[in-house]
């Protein structure tokens, strides 16, 4: 059994078992999704009852577990109480917006961090690897929710961009590039404010790998032979600092994908993060299951791409 196949098996074995424990939780917690319309003296006791037995919530659990688990088979992912509609429907919209917004800021800070990290690795002690690291010790100590509002506090007071959304009203009236800047627009509050929340981790990961392998002995005889830093950087160091960065990248999407949650809600970005909320609030148990599965879906996802790249980097791990 390769390398890859193991992981896909964890990966599955994963999702079965936060799948579990989500059923778990929901039948510890009190109350259900009929509970507010029991209140409503126009709807009587038999058609509440005949709901429950509808969506099969007076099934025990492990019965409604295994009827929701068909319903996955079948591509519904259970059946929304809220919108009478299948999870499905809901999720895919919602799931594309928060991979588009999750997939901006992976890429963005990556992009930052890397060529900074090597930077002031390059350079230790010095000034600008002390700002970089006060910087990042600042940037760690404050929440993600505070930096979204202290966002939109700025935007707020300049009105440089539109606050909440994700397209302008007029948008369908729109071209296509004027599409594509109206949607670049609303993306930069909630992707900066994920990009601040994970440079600092991303960045000291990088430093720290980078500033291990320049003290390696082949490094210093490759800087003996007269090669020029920015290839002793790049083409020797970079490559053999590789592995510890490819396994957080895996981590780092998987980091980003929960916090983008909450920054969803708060700069109203209509991913899977208000979806969450509404879910929760109203008790509507299939779509908090179908989100949660969906965010270990792709964390799992983002863990088996940096597999690959490990894979594909160490020859080591092939040989294993």
């Amino acid at each position: 059994m390769n390398y890859l196949t193991r992981r896909l098996i964890h990966g599955i074995m994963l999702l079965i078992g936060a799948s579990i424990l989500c059923f778990l939780f929901a039948d510890f917690a009190p109350g259900s999704f009929f509970d507010e319309i029991k209140l409503n003296p126009q709807i009587s006791p038999e058609t509440v009852a005949a709901l429950r037995s509808r969506y099969g919530l007076d099934q025990p659990m492990p019965v409604r577990y295994v009827r929701w688990a068909k319903s996955v088979f079948r591509g519904e992912w259970g059946y929304s109480f809220a919108y009478n509609a299948p999870v499905r429907s809901l999720l895919a919209v919602r799931a594309g917006n928060t991979l588009l917004l999750t997939g901006v800021a992976t890429f963005l800070a990556w992009l930052i961090a890397v060529p900074w990290g090597i930077w002031i690795a390059a350079h230790p002690g010095r000034g600008i690897d002390r700002l970089s690291m006060g910087s990042t010790s600042v940037l760690l100590s404050v929440p993600e929710l505070v930096l979204a509002l202290g966002l939109l506090y700025l935007v707020v007071r300049t009105h440089a961009l539109p606050v909440g959304g994700m397209v302008s009203l007029r948008f369908d009236q729109l071209g296509r590039w004027s599409k594509i800047r109206d949607l670049a627009t609303h993306l930069v509050i909630p992707v900066t404010t994920l990009v601040l929340a994970n440079l600092p981790i991303i960045l000291r990961h990088v430093r720290s790998s980078m500033m291990e392998v320049l003290k390696a002995p082949f490094i210093q005889a490759a800087r003996g032979h007269g090669i020029s830093k920015a290839s002793l950087l790049f083409h020797y160091a970079l490559p053999a600092a590789a592995n510890p960065l490819i396994s957080l990248f895996g981590f780092s999407m998987g980091g980003l994908l929960s916090g983008s949650l909450l920054v969803e809600v708060v700069t109203g970005w209509p991913g899977l993060g208000p979806l969450l909320l509404e879910a929760t609030m109203s008790r509507d148990l299939y779509v908090v299951v179908g989100v949660v599965m969906s965010s270990t879906l792709f964390m799992i996802l983002g863990n088996l791409l940096a597999d690959a790249m490990l894979l594909a980097a160490d020859p080591r791990v092939r040989m294993q």
